[in-house]
């Protein structure tokens, strides 16, 4: 793998940082701005808006730019959010400098992918989405735990300027070895592009990334309460156990990657399959503790397998400019899973069977994902296939 796709990985790993650190840091912001803990999750809320919305407009604007000058210049305004966040002197003002550091977030990984994909040979193209994302991975097992103990101990703000900092690290390697594009981008006809979003195998593949990851944070969202309440574990121990998740997200999203070179479709169907199983399973093994440890890493291992496939799914489907623009789509479908799985899994809670069987109600959302699927590669609808007979990108 070329030195340049470790540049993205540097960058994704703040991005990484800088959505997640919030969740560890809700009370100390709401003590210091004098809010509730709800509004103070509203933060959280406003950043996956942020995202939502910066993915298609910002990559749509910036579709003529080089790409290196579009993920440079994303790590600027993100370095510049972060710094906002920190000198923010109200809740407002903490808002807009959170919905501002959103905006970067669906466009740098949605253009990432595309240069990841342009720096390898078309047989590791699915491995080099799955190294840029690896950033987010070890985010999540390193970088979020140490900006929370950082935050805790010497004030939320002191995080912020960590997460300013690694934005100037990543901008700095990002600009060194990068490679710049000997081409310019073709003129980019925006209508044209949503034209390609449109296509049916893109809207199936948005569809499939959306249903997926829902079952994912339908679990996920509520790891605290069925580690402490069902398998009944100290609250203490939820922390070290997250680490588990944690190691489970980088294998499994290393793993998706090479099943994805090797046959995209059996990748696709194999780690969503196995997602529902661990989900399944893990209903019960949640009252046995040493056994809920291991599925609360096979839920990060399965959980984060898919998503290179799913991504090289939809990239696949696109051509030309429209592909920054799909693949930006999908980072946004991705956050669209995570809130409908928050809200799916809040509902089986309130209103469903209850705590103990969310991971068995959650189970459905990835095997409606493999039905989508299924849906799309039915060979009655071979033309509008994301996959040819051999079940390789066409």
């Amino acid at each position: 793998m070329p030195i340049a796709l470790y540049a993205l990985t540097v960058g994704a790993f703040g991005i990484g940082v800088t959505e997640f650190v919030i969740m560890g840091l809700l009370l100390e912001v709401g003590r210091e701005l004098d809010v509730t803990i709800a509004a103070a999750g509203l933060l959280i809320s406003g950043y996956a808006l942020g995202v939502a919305v910066g993915a298609p407009v910002l990559t749509t604007l910036t579709a003529c730019w080089p790409r290196k000058h579009v993920l440079v210049g994303l790590m600027i305004v993100f370095i510049i959010g972060n710094a906002a966040c920190a000198l923010a002197p109200g809740y407002g003002w903490l808002m807009a400098a959170r919905v501002l550091t959103a905006l970067t977030h669906g466009t740098f990984f949605g253009v990432g992918a595309v240069v990841a994909t342009g720096l390898v040979s078309e047989d590791k193209r699915a491995s080099a989405i799955a190294i840029m994302f690896t950033g987010v991975t070890v985010a999540t097992v390193l970088g979020v735990p140490f900006g929370t103990w950082l935050g805790q101990h010497y004030g939320w703000r002191v995080a912020f300027w960590a997460v300013t900092l690694i934005g100037l690290m990543a901008l700095a390697v990002l600009v060194m070895l990068l490679p710049q594009e000997r081409t310019k981008p073709e003129a980019s006809d925006w209508r044209a592009d949503l034209r390609v979003i449109a296509r049916r195998p893109v809207l199936l593949g948005l569809l499939t990334t959306v249903l997926g990851y829902a079952g994912v944070f339908a679990v996920f969202t509520y790891i605290a309460p069925l580690l402490t309440e069902i398998s009944g574990f100290d609250e203490s121990a939820v922390s070290p156990i997250l680490l588990v998740f944690g190691g489970g997200l980088v294998a499994g999203n290393l793993l998706g990657g090479r099943l994805a070179d090797r046959n995209l479709i059996c990748a696709i169907l194999g780690t969503l399959a196995a997602l529902a199983v661990a989900l399944a399973v893990m209903t019960f093994a949640l009252g046995m503790q040493a056994v809920s440890v291991v599925f609360v890493g096979l839920l990060g291992a399965t959980g984060f397998a898919t998503v290179a496939p799913l991504q090289m799914w939809v990239l696949s489907k696109a051509e030309g400019a429209g592909q920054s623009l799909a693949s930006s789509f999908n980072i946004g479908a991705f956050n669209l899973g995570n809130a409908i799985g928050a809200w799916t899994g809040g509902m089986v809670i309130d209103h469903g069977p209850g705590l103990a069987f969310l991971p068995l109600a959650a189970t459905v959302l990835p095997l409606l994902a493999i039905a989508t699927a299924l849906l799309a590669a039915r060979p009655a609808n071979a033309e509008s296939l994301p996959f040819n007979q051999t079940g390789q990108p066409e």
